[in-house]
C-alpha cells in the first residue's frame, strides 16, 4: 500500500523528520480513534492514520516542542 494523499513531500514540509512524522501521526490517529474531534471539515481518508496525516499536511496538528510548558532559562 502506498500513501498518495497527502504526499510525503508535503508532510515533511510540516515536520522536521520522518521519525517525527510517524510519531505525530500515530499519536494523533490514536486520539481520533479514541473519539477526539477531527481538525478538518472533510477528509479524503476514512481511517484515522490517513486522517491524521491530512491534518498534519494542513498544518492543523503540530509537535509541541516543550510538552511540559517549561521555558529555557
Amino acid at each position: 500500500m502506498r500513501i498518495t494523499y497527502p504526499s510525503i513531500d508535503k508532510l515533511l514540509d510540516e515536520v522536521d523528520s520522518r521519525y517525527s512524522l510517524s510519531v505525530l501521526a500515530a499519536k494523533r490517529a490514536g486520539e481520533l480513534e479514541a473519539g477526539k474531534p477531527g481538525a478538518l471539515d472533510n477528509y479524503h481518508n476514512l481511517k484515522p492514520v490517513g486522517q491524521a496525516l491530512e491534518e498534519i499536511a494542513a498544518g492543523k496538528v503540530t509537535i509541541d516542542a516543550d510538552p511540559h510548558g517549561e521555558a529555557d532559562e
